[in-house]
Order: structure tokens, then C-alpha cells, then sequence
């Protein structure tokens, strides 16, 4: 797989993407993420990528036409199966989501700023939007750094056990269940008896029943 992220700002991308999961993939050669500084595409000799809307409203819009050479320049080497932009009224992100473009082979990820991007993007040049939530960031460096860190843990290898990732919460829109870790007993609290009790069928019943008890109780939402 591979990931290209455009931003105005590569540096809050640089240290996350050197870390933990994401690192070990990129060493393993099972994803490729490039960062592109959206200002190497600006012919402003001040490398500017932003100017007044149209029409008087406060703030800054993205330029169309830095973010257009940037999405025709990787388009030119290779098709893309998607291209997103992180947007607070896109697609809200979610497990089933992360599943389906874990399965991609190349991803443009386009990082908002500002009070937004020229509209004509979004029509013409984005073939997907997408939301961590209902908030305003920033910037869009944050929800990319989000998506590819959700997409990239699922592809095979990623992780050392893979079937730790198949029970995550969500997975099976319910929450994942309690966990717990030696020692059994700490300060006079105890781990159920039942994860202690060597019967694997049992312990899986529990698991199951633990998950719905605590979906319905936070995310009741989810069983809808």
C-alpha cells in the first residue's frame, strides 16, 4: 500500500509517522507514506497557498491550483484508489471504514486548512470526504494522521498478532470486552475468577456478554 499525505504543515506528520506501528510496517516494506508539502506546488515566488474568498467572508481558502498540481503530479505515476480530503462535514470515520481502504493500494490524503479549500476541489478532484467527528481542527493533519494509523494496523503483518486487531472495538460493532494482566491480585482487587479459570468456551461466553453489557451501556447507539 501506498499513502500520500498533502499538508501545509509536513512537519506535524514527520515524529508520528516514525513511531510504533506505523514505522515497523514502513520498515517492512507493507506501506509506503510520503508526505508532500503542498508549497512546493505553488508558483508564488512566496510560496503562498491561500488568499481572500470570494464573496467577503472571514478567513483564508486553499488556492485551487497548487492542490491541483500536487493530485495531478502523484496521479501522473500511478492511479489512486482514492482521493480524500479531511473535512468536518465528511463521512464520519468509523472501523468498517478503516477495513475497507486497508484493502487500497494507493491513497492521496488531502489536509484542509484554513477556513477550507477552493469548492472546486471538492467537486472535481475528491472522490471521498471523511470526518473524525463533529469538531473543527485546526487543520486536517491530525484526522490523517488518525486514518492512516487505523488503516495501516489492519493490513497483515502490521502487527505481530493479528488477531489481536480482528478484536478491537468495533470490529464487530461492540465494544471490545475488559482486560486484564498478571498480577491476579493487586491492592484487594481481584481478576474475574472466570479469566482464571483455564475454560476456554467459558471465558469466550464471558468476553461476548462483557461486550454487550458494556455497548449497551456507553454506546447503545451502536446496537441500533
Amino acid at each position: 500500500m501506498r499513502i500520500d499525505i498533502i499538508t501545509v504543515l509536513p512537519e506535524m506528520l514527520t515524529s508520528p509517522l516514525s513511531c510504533s506501528i506505523l514505522k515497523r510496517a514502513q520498515d517492512k516494506g507493507l506501506v509506503e507514506i510520503n508526505v508532500h508539502n503542498l508549497r512546493d506546488y505553488s508558483t508564488n515566488k512566496h510560496r503562498k497557498v491561500d488568499d481572500y474568498p470570494f464573496g467577503g467572508e472571514a478567513g483564508m481558502v486553499m488556492q485551487i491550483e497548487p492542490i491541483d498540481r500536487a493530485i495531478s503530479a502523484l496521479k501522473a505515476e500511478r492511479q489512486y484508489d482514492e482521493v480524500i480530503f479531511t473535512s468536518p462535514d465528511g463521512e464520519r470515520f468509523d472501523q468498517p471504514m478503516a477495513n475497507s481502504l486497508s484493502l487500497a493500494e494507493n491513497l492521496i490524503i488531502l489536509c484542509g486548512h484554513y477556513k477550507g479549500i477552493d469548492y472546486r476541489i471538492r467537486e472535481h478532484l475528491i472522490t471521498r470526504e471523511i470526518s473524525v467527528g463533529d469538531y473543527v481542527l485546526t487543520g486536517g493533519e491530525l484526522p490523517a494522521l488518525a486514518i492512516t494509523d487505523a488503516i495501516v494496523r489492519l493490513i497483515p503483518g502490521a502487527i505481530g498478532d493479528e488477531q489481536s486487531a480482528l478484536s478491537d472495538s468495533f470490529q464487530d460493532n461492540l465494544l471490545a470486552p475488559p482486560v486484564y494482566s498478571r498480577p491476579a491480585e493487586y491492592n484487594g482487587w481481584r481478576v474475574p475468577d472466570i479469566l482464571l479459570s483455564g475454560h476456554q468456551a467459558n471465558i469466550d461466553r464471558w468476553r461476548y456478554e462483557q461486550a454487550m453489557e458494556r455497548t449497551r451501556r456507553l454506546r447503545p447507539d451502536l446496537l441500533d
